[in-house]
């Protein structure tokens, strides 16, 4: 099953970017962050759906809320962590209502950083304590386990980027590779969703052999999100028959996976990844 990001076309309403997914063939859609809140956006997905027969996942920043912030689950600040179970919740809760079965959140940060500093190179700001913001993340995942019904939640893998880590000297994010999902893993039981081109980064920052990364983790996921980049930076490029990406994934076993493109080209290349993934499969 391959679903496209609704990242990946620039509109200021999800009803705009659904609608145009739709109406050049996409049915299956993950809603996620990039466009603003309006008060009749649940209204006119259920309405979409009906019209194009579409089914829809949900990812992290979405639905989108009234005023921005940084969805922190590991924020040792309450207010910042309360902000990002309410939002959580009305995800899980909006799931239900279109019928998803999949909610994924990214794991969580050791910074509080600021919403305008998301994807690039952070400001300085106060590291927390690593093992009570783990303690906090998990927490906050157990009370939305409890909320889920029959919404599976998944956990992303967060990015590290080499200007990040040369700010901070050190990792302040979590589960950027499989031994700090493993680590995870002990502490709340959790599926992980995936992101190939997070990992990829990460893997470069942190001097750690992707392609080893990468079949180690593809095995513990079923949900996974597809993108390709330098290494240096997460660019949601699209996937080329000539990548060592597409080498990588060609020998994989994809039965009972689901997938979703997060790749922010024009959609021409968007549409041309789906294809060459539809061949895979």
């Amino acid at each position: 099953m391959i679903y496209i990001s609704s990242s990946c076309v620039k509109f200021k309403t999800i009803a705009e970017s659904v609608e145009f997914l739709a109406k050049n063939g996409i049915t299956h859609i993950e809603l996620s962050g990039g466009t603003n809140y309006y008060p009749t956006f649940e209204k006119d997905l259920l309405e979409l759906k009906d019209k194009y027969g579409l089914t829809y996942q949900i990812h992290n920043y979405f639905p989108p809320p009234k005023q921005h912030f940084v969805l922190n689950l590991a924020s040792l600040n309450d207010e910042i962590f309360n902000t990002a179970i309410n939002h959580c919740k009305k995800a899980i809760t909006l799931a239900q209502k279109l019928g998803a079965n999949k909610y994924g959140l990214h794991a969580g940060f050791f910074i509080d950083p600021v919403v305008d500093d998301l994807g690039k190179k952070m400001r300085i700001s106060t590291i927390s304590n690593k093992e009570d913001a783990i303690k906090r993340f998990c927490k906050g995942f157990n009370i939305l386990q409890e909320n889920s019904g029959s919404i599976d939640l998944y956990v992303e893998n967060n990015v590290i980027s080499a200007s990040n880590y040369k700010t901070y000297k050190e990792n302040i994010f979590m589960l950027t590779n499989s031994h700090e999902y493993f680590a995870l893993k002990k502490d709340i039981d959790f599926n992980l969703l995936l992101d190939i081109a997070h990992l990829k980064v990460s893997c470069k920052t942190l001097g750690l052999n992707f392609e080893k990364e990468f079949e180690t983790l593809w095995d513990q996921s079923y949900y996974i999100h597809l993108s390709d980049n330098d290494g240096l930076l997460d660019s949601n490029q699209t996937i080329s028959q000539k990548s060592s990406l597409y080498n990588l994934l060609k020998n994989q076993n994809f039965s009972g996976k689901t997938f979703s493109l997060e790749i922010y080209n024009n959609f021409d290349e968007v549409k041309n990844t789906y294809q060459l993934l539809n061949e895979l499969l």
